[in-house]
């Protein structure tokens, strides 16, 4: 048995509480470049962005190649170290997570089931319908409707059978890789902290910023503790809902530069 893989099992809910604290100040840290880059650009005449498009070109890059690099080490004939890490750490999982603690992971990752994204992207479609935001109404609903087609495309591509566990607590079907909850948290909770930070004061945003991150932390991690997908399922989801949440912004951004432009 890995001495290491066992070691991140059994320190595995302080691991999560450390990782969604980082994911956090990277978020803030984000948040305060973003803020200081549209401050120079107003002050300069300029127009300012989300996401400019070098940034998105960037980002589209990494996380493209992020998600070929571990399509390509868990799709192989032979188990790699990523693969023999995936399993271990699932099978030391099974092993050390008490009940209590699974019936708790068990209930923060429904946030990311589609019996709760699904309702809830048609209220927020509905009322930005109402207030006539048309554009953002439009894209909300492109981004929210590929999640599932995409996702899927994916998992009937690679066809990875999900890891075993006996806990009860939660019972998924269909293909592992890559993770629909991680996939789907990162499209639906950023896209949704995308329209909020064009509709509220920029004094919410920074709370924004954190509720998305703490959300998308909490649903994607709960399935590797759950052992319901593997690691690199998880991470694998995060990079493609990531490229298609920059897709969608990166869209929405150039689609809203005219009505800015004309705006004397």
């Amino acid at each position: 048995m890995d001495p290491t893989v066992e070691w991140i099992a059994a320190h595995a809910l302080r691991l999560w509480a450390l990782l969604l604290l980082l994911a956090l100040l990277a978020g803030d840290l984000a948040w305060r470049h973003n803020a200081r880059w549209q401050r120079h650009a107003l002050a300069h005449g300029r127009a300012s962005t989300a996401l400019r498009w070098q940034v998105g070109l960037i980002l589209l890059l990494a996380l493209g190649l992020l998600f070929l690099a571990i399509a390509s080490a868990i799709a192989g004939q032979q188990a790699g170290e990523l693969v023999r890490f995936d399993a271990g750490l699932a099978e030391n999982l099974r092993a050390q997570l008490s009940l209590p603690a699974l019936r708790g992971i068990a209930v923060v990752t429904h946030l990311g089931d589609l019996r709760w994204v699904a309702p809830a992207a048609a209220v927020v479609a509905l009322l930005l319908l109402l207030r006539r935001h048309w554009q953002l109404a439009g894209l909300w609903i492109v981004a929210l409707l590929g999640i599932l087609p995409i996702n899927g495309s994916l998992k009937a591509l690679f066809q990875r059978v999900r890891p075993l566990h006996d806990h009860g607590f939660i019972v998924e079907r269909g293909w592992s890789f890559p993770s629909g909850h991680a996939f789907g948290s990162i499209v639906f909770y950023g896209m949704l902290a995308y329209v909020l930070l064009r509709l509220l004061p920029p004094r919410f945003h920074r709370a924004v910023i954190a509720a998305t991150v703490l959300l998308v932390g909490v649903v994607g991690i709960s399935r590797i503790l759950l052992q319901v997908h593997y690691f690199s399922d998880v991470m694998a989801g995060y990079a493609a809902g990531a490229a298609w949440l920059v897709l969608c912004i990166g869209m929405a951004e150039h689609l809203r530069a005219p009505a800015r432009d004309a705006t004397p």
